[in-house]
């Protein structure tokens, strides 16, 4: 019931949100990635074009394809000019729906999680990126969900890649990624898979990031010309010859430009509807020229959802700080003919968003 009304009220809101910058005179645009593994035999193949299929006919605008580790996925959502709140709802879907897709693929057990542990094995040979070794040591999987964000004005062209829009957006994640990464890291082995590679050796062979960073290579990366691995962004192949091979092609990192905000672990647990909020209010901020009130200073993320003793989790870092509530009732408060939908006025809509995604993470009292 939580989760239901939780779900409801958050896409209330993100509707309003859409609004309201709409008002403004731009778009918000939202991508998501989710990696994800499966066990299966190994007589089977997963043919992915049939789970695409699958995914289509369902109306989710997102294709699964093959990544790097072996029996690893990725999802990837489809720029097919969706709203934030169908992108929402699209990854909420696909969550929920992909297991019983490869289930029909003959896939035993999907797993959406932020490790698999020993998911493959293998150890990168001396100064190689992509040659392993003789050594056939565990490998733990890390699984990420990214969030993509850019804005596009009323001439469809996108902010992000002109003036200073970018950096201050940029600055805004990183400042408010400390207080909510309760929303993008959610379960306790979110905060194992941070530390996978220095508690497991594990640095040549992975590349997830571990703590708030920025630049173009960071966790809270903005991606203009030059993406993560320094290469040409926006490359768009113009020309062939008969072989298939690319003779010309062309530039468009306008059209890709973003922020890319790629510090959120897989899990089931994972909410899109309050990652999009969290996105959509960033954006607002930077528009409406609020400044950060944190340090937008690379940080270490907590080591726990809960406290130890000589920091806080990330369960009280998000109750104890107001931006995520006081921005979405600040925004909301502006839109005309606005309607909470509570018929109690002595708490507001986001405060009560944020009481139900707290009531999660309530530990069970114990009846003796």
């Amino acid at each position: 019931m939580i989760m239901t009304n939780l779900n409801k009220l958050a896409e209330s809101i993100i509707i309003s949100l859409q609004q309201y910058i709409n008002t403004l005179g731009y778009r918000p645009v939202v991508h998501f990635e989710l990696e994800g593994c499966y066990q299966k035999r190994n007589n089977i193949s997963v043919d992915y074009n049939n789970v695409n299929q699958s995914l289509s006919k369902l109306g989710i605008d997102g294709e699964v394809v093959a990544e790097y580790w072996s029996n690893q996925w990725e999802y990837v959502s489809l720029f097919n000019g969706q709203s934030p709140l169908k992108e929402a709802q699209n990854l909420h879907n696909a969550i929920h729906i992909l297991p019983k897709l490869f289930a029909r693929q003959g896939v035993d057990n999907t797993l959406i999680k932020p490790v698999v542990w020993a998911g493959d094995t293998g150890k990168l040979a001396s100064g190689c990126n992509n040659i392993f070794s003789l050594d056939k040591r565990a490998v733990h999987i890390p699984n990420a969900v990214q969030i993509n964000v850019s804005l596009q004005d009323k001439n469809n062209s996108n902010v992000l890649t002109s003036g200073d829009f970018a950096e201050r957006l940029q600055e805004n994640f990183m400042a408010t990624s400390l207080p909510c990464c309760l929303l993008y890291l959610p379960e306790e082995d979110a905060f194992e898979r941070l530390a996978l590679k220095t508690k497991y050796g594990l640095a040549a062979e992975l590349c997830s990031p571990v703590d708030i960073s920025g630049g173009h290579q960071g966790s809270v990366a903005l991606y203009r010309d030059i993406g993560k691995h320094n290469q040409k962004m926006g490359v768009e192949p113009i020309l062939y010859d008969d072989k298939n091979n690319v003779l010309l092609s062309r530039d468009n990192w306008h059209k890709t430009a973003r922020i890319e905000h790629r510090l959120g672990a897989s899990s089931e647990r994972y909410n899109p509807f309050l990652n999009v909020i969290y996105a959509l209010l960033n954006i607002i901020d930077t528009l409406d020229d609020v400044k950060p009130q944190l340090s937008a200073k690379s940080t270490q993320l907590p080591a726990s959802l809960y406290d130890k003793s000589d920091c806080f989790g990330a369960i009280a870092l998000f109750a104890g700080d107001s931006w995520f509530s006081q921005t979405i009732d600040r925004t909301l408060a502006q839109q005309i003919g606005y309607s909470s939908t509570q018929q109690v006025s002595e708490i507001s809509d986001g405060q009560l968003l944020k009481q139900y995604y707290l009531k999660q993470f309530q530990q069970a009292d114990i009846i003796i």
